[in-house]
């Protein structure tokens, strides 16, 4: 992910509470009564993913907000990520919340009836909306059979140019330093290193050192230790299938040969006693914790999955123990494709359930987050109070940038920036008709936000930010279908279930072949290969297939109702 990630580098995302009554009344979002504008709302909402440093609106921006659209969110947050419990419950209740973010769910949800179709309301009431997607309104649509728009992407913006790698291999500069900044090109280079520094350090803090410690908590065992098998191996990352780029043919990526050999090394640094013994048995918080220990050398993960323990090594004076970000490769014959364009984003996003009571004034006011004020409020924050405006150019004064990067849980349950992603909106390098960008995500002040030893360290590498190690995105042709793992998966049963099948046999032997001897590597995972591989697995891969080229296919047409330019 990006990896499902970034896809994965991605900000927070709200989620609203449970908190609805009964569905409309009318079968017409579009012609239902809407409230008064300057009448106070509240609109419940559920996310899928967690967000420990939602604050219920009390932040500066989420205040700003409520004065400026009368709107109040009472959001609700699935702790452990994912949303798949909390949704299914919602379904077989049928009471949902005014607003969702499902994520991965989107299609139980649609096959519960339970989103609204937006495209009459995007069309009558979402001028911004459609003036950020422009000609690429029709990617938003649901499937060929079903051309609705069921959510407004809010995962990444639009016209995205990302400046700063957030995935990767992970080494702490202290490392790097020590060890006179080496080279690290493969998965070999990497664990030379690790190994290297361990053995002069074998104790960080009075605590044993840990050279690589991976989360495969839950699902998250797809971020850390499944997924790199595909961006370790050259390929893109599209979920758990590989896409053939020529004939559009999918396939469970670990039947990628040259997977299996990243998974072997994985067992070769278990063995060698460098791989952390507890990846498979820590929880995310002891995952974290160990991070914030100091005492973890090396990751292979997103930066927004340990962000929270390396900000606690900013703040106790461990700004050392920080990461630098690696396109680490199992050899040199493939390049990291971290960015390749995916081209204008789609997949997860913001839906109205049919238990909204007022879809007209929900979509004005998602409009409303689209517009350039909102964007700007929820990227930089207020006026005067977290970025000034000088010579008509927006500037972050110095103690403001101090907190952010030193301070940034409490900066961010304070300053509400970055909480209130509601709706489409650009995304880094997107300049405002002022000539500011959007974001403040764009180099100058990228770097600012380093720490020192960052900085000393991508000084040693000849680079200004950590995406100058990786291959850039011109290297690469843009992908036609986009991040396959944003896309709503196919909604006939037998593949939903044949897929969970997939996932439970991945997940019970990616780690025993890990944990394996050496000798008994091979045995596991051709075991893995051939339950992967039997006729209900090809049909899965076959439907799979089938929606990647219809995806395609639909992509190719252009909306009728196309952004104002």
């Amino acid at each position: 992910m990006p990896s499902k990630l970034f896809r994965y580098a991605l900000a927070p995302l709200v989620v609203l509470s449970l908190v609805t009554a009964t569905a409309c009344g009318s079968s017409d979002p579009t012609e239902q009564e809407t409230s008064d504008p300057s009448t106070p709302i509240t609109i419940s909402f559920f996310g899928s993913d967690a967000n420990p440093t939602w604050n219920n609106m009390k932040d500066d921006v989420g205040q700003a907000i409520t004065k400026a659209t009368n709107v109040t969110i009472n959001a609700e947050y699935d702790v452990s990520g994912g949303g798949t419990q909390k949704i299914a419950l919602m379904t077989a209740s049928g009471e949902y919340p005014d607003m969702i973010f499902p994520k991965g769910s989107i299609t139980k949800l649609v096959e519960a009836g339970a989103l609204i179709d937006l495209t009459d309301l995007i069309d009558k009431y979402g001028p911004n909306i459609k003036k950020v997607y422009g000609d690429d309104l029709s990617r938003l649509k649901y499937s060929k059979e079903d051309p609705s728009i069921y959510v407004i992407p809010t995962n990444a913006g639009v016209g995205q140019t990302t400046f700063d790698a957030g995935g990767g291999f992970e080494v702490q500069n202290a490392v790097m330093k020590e060890l006179g900044y080496p080279e690290i090109k493969t998965v070999k280079d990497f664990e030379n290193v690790l190994k290297e520094y361990k053995e002069k350090h074998p104790t960080i803090n009075g605590q044993p050192t840990i050279p690589l410690s991976l989360n495969a908590d839950d699902w998250k065992i797809m971020i850390t230790v499944t997924n790199p098998a595909f961006t370790a191996t050259g390929a893109p990352d599209d979920g758990e299938f590989y896409i053939d780029p020529e004939t559009y043919e999918a396939q469970l990526h670990y039947k990628r040969p040259e997977e299996k050999e990243y998974f072997r090394w994985l067992n070769h640094m278990y063995n060698e006693k460098l791989l952390d013994p507890e990846t498979f048995t820590q929880k995310s918080d002891q995952y974290m914790s160990k991070i914030a220990s100091g005492r973890v050398l090396g990751l292979i993960d997103q930066e927004w999955d340990y962000q929270q323990a390396e900000n606690s090594l900013k703040t106790s004076g461990m700004a050392e123990r920080t990461y630098g970000h690696y396109p680490v490769q199992l050899d040199e014959s493939t390049k990291d494709r971290s960015f390749q364009d995916i081209g204008a984003p789609v997949g997860y996003g913001i839906g109205i359930t049919t238990s909204a009571k007022d879809p007209i004034r929900i979509v004005k006011f998602l409009d409303w987050m689209a517009s350039d004020e909102a964007q700007v409020l929820n990227n930089w924050g207020v006026e005067g109070k977290q970025y000034e405006v000088k010579d008509g150019k927006r500037v972050v004064p110095a103690a403001v940038q101090e907190r952010k990067v030193n301070d940034n849980t409490n900066f961010t349950k304070e300053s509400g920036i970055g909480m209130y992603n509601f709706s489409v909106r650009y995304g880094d390098g997107v300049k405002d008709p002022g000539g500011n960008y959007y974001t403040t995500n764009f180099p100058e002040q990228i770097v600012a936000g380093y720490t020192q030893p960052e900085k000393d360290t991508l000084k040693a590498y000849g680079a200004t930010t950590w995406k100058d190690l990786f291959p850039q995105k011109e290297e690469f042709p843009v992908k036609p279908w986009g991040a396959a793992y944003n896309l709503p998966a196919p909604d006939d049963p037998s593949y939903t279930v044949n897929f969970q099948k997939s996932q439970d046999i991945v997940r019970k032997r990616i780690p025993e072949a890990i944990l394996a001897s050496p000798d008994k590597f091979d045995t596991v995972y051709d075991q893995m290969l051939t339950e992967l591989s039997t006729d209900e697995m090809k049909k899965m891969e076959a439907e799979y297939t089938q929606m990647i080229k219809d995806t395609v296919e639909l992509w190719g047409e252009k909306t009728t109702t196309a952004a104002a330019k």
